[in-house]
């Protein structure tokens, strides 16, 4: 659970997934969504349960932890007079990652980015931002992945690009948790949904429960707890 105040973002929900999971949480303005993702990336502290990681309760006193999970939220954490690549090889240093010649450069190319290394990324567009951003984000090969509204501004190239790259992540391994309003690339990467209103899970279940309009099911449900 977390409150703000008299305010209870996050209520009661009781969330456990498997390596390999692709969750897509949807839901209104305020729902809670982005304070669950980041009590999930330790940036916020519940008020009373235990968030855990592969079978251990978080200690959010150690940073070690940290280096297993990637986090693109609406802020970006770019430094807008560096370069892409600038910003790259200062997560890199932070992460203490060995082969930073290697990995920065097979990010930027896999983000397409590679023809804008040395721009300054308060001179790139919003998309190229977000796709830099996201590089960031998968620097130090995490193995859980938190996704806040990714596509939010994109235009529909940049949208096929990151549609790409995260279908790339769901490769077995990484546990995906993406927070987004666009239920149809939304729907279409996860192995697992759920929908999100008033701080808790009104819905939850796997992908192939799913049948016909999506939109039409999201916003019965969503209209059903009002």
């Amino acid at each position: 659970m977390r409150e703000y105040g008299t305010v209870t973002a996050v209520d009661g929900i009781d969330l456990s997934l498997a390596r390999g999971e692709f969750l897509t949480i949807f839901g209104p303005n305020g729902a809670g969504k982005t304070s669950l993702l980041a009590l999930l990336a330790g940036a916020l502290r519940p008020n009373c349960g235990q968030v855990w990681l592969r079978g251990e309760t978080l200690d959010f006193g150690e940073v070690e932890w940290r280096h297993r999970i990637g986090v693109l939220s609406h802020q970006g954490f770019l430094y807008g007079h560096l370069s892409a690549e600038e910003n790259l090889r200062f997560y890199g240093q932070l992460f203490g990652l060995s082969d930073l010649d290697d990995v920065v450069n097979h990010k930027l190319q896999h983000l397409g980015l590679q023809d804008r290394a040395g721009s300054l990324v308060r001179d790139l567009s919003h998309g190229m931002k977000q796709r830099l951003a996201l590089a960031r984000a998968l620097l130090h090969d995490p193995d859980i992945v938190l996704l806040d509204e990714p596509y939010t501004g994109l235009d529909p190239s940049a949208a096929i690009v990151l549609q790409g790259v995260l279908s790339d992540l769901k490769d077995g391994q990484r546990t995906i948790v993406m927070v987004t309003h666009n239920l149809t690339e939304g729907l279409a990467l996860a192995t697992t949904a759920a929908i999100m209103n008033r701080g808790r899970f009104v819905w939850q279940g796997k992908r192939a429960e799913i049948e016909g309009d999506f939109g039409q099911f999201y916003y019965g449900v969503i209209e059903g707890e009002e």
